[in-house]
């Protein structure tokens, strides 16, 4: 699919006054040298400093350790694709033909680089305020989602004591499948659990991450309930 301003601006939930803007940041650099890497610079400034504000509110007693491992658990390429794959942006990306044969659309780097450069075009279009209400509402599941255990411990040591401590089976985790080249492959894990009927896949450059995206996903359900 090409380039839609008014599919892209009901999907995002927001107005640009400056379409182009909105355009430079799907643009990939494969496509030239109008991309969106300067707006992802100041995307990734922007989401940094709204996590970091909503961690210090929310954990009064927190140190910075804790903050940090807190911000990083939101702040990281992983996060950013998840966001990126419910707005379904991959079908919105400009892409060169070579990122397009080599599969760009779903490649996680891609996906979370064009959230950041959203962020910077809503912040270039409106204000910084704009865009941090935008960071609130599409990173409100992984926000609510904190806690200073998740600083400590990573989320399938979290999942596998929670359901041992109520007397539940531990997590299955399933590849489902392996794709892209030697040098950067892409793996999709399945996790099941017994307590939920649904099953979680996510996708990631490694199968340990792809594991611990999947759980991540069950402890969001979990905490959701």
């Amino acid at each position: 699919m090409s380039f839609n301003l008014e599919r892209l601006q009901k999907k995002l939930g927001v107005k640009f006054d400056k379409p182009s803007l909105l355009e430079q940041a799907l643009t990939h650099r494969s496509i030239g040298n109008s991309n969106n890497e300067r707006l992802e610079f100041l995307g990734d400034s922007i989401l940094g400093f709204v996590v970091a504000d909503k961690i210090y509110q929310k954990f009064p007693e927190a140190d910075e350790g804790i903050m940090s491992r807190l911000r990083a658990n939101i702040v990281n390429g992983d996060s950013l694709a998840d966001v990126a794959t419910s707005l379904r942006l991959g079908e919105e990306l400009l892409l060169g033909p070579g990122e397009l044969k080599s599969g760009g659309r779903n490649r996680p780097s891609i996906l979370s680089d064009a959230v950041e450069a959203i962020i910077g075009a809503i912040y270039k279009d409106d204000s910084l305020l704009a865009a941090q209400a935008w960071i609130e509402k599409h990173f409100a599941n992984k926000l609510n989602a904190l806690s200073t255990q998740a600083a400590i411990k990573d989320p399938k040591t979290r999942l596998q004591e929670y359901l041992q401590s109520r007397g539940e089976q531990v997590p299955d985790y399933k590849l489902m499948s392996t794709t892209g080249l030697d040098h950067n492959q892409l793996f999709t894990v399945e996790c099941c659990v017994a307590i939920i009927n649904q099953t979680f896949t996510a996708s990631a450059s490694s199968r340990k991450k792809a594991e611990q995206k999947s759980a991540h996903k069950v402890l969001e359900k979990l905490n959701e309930q």
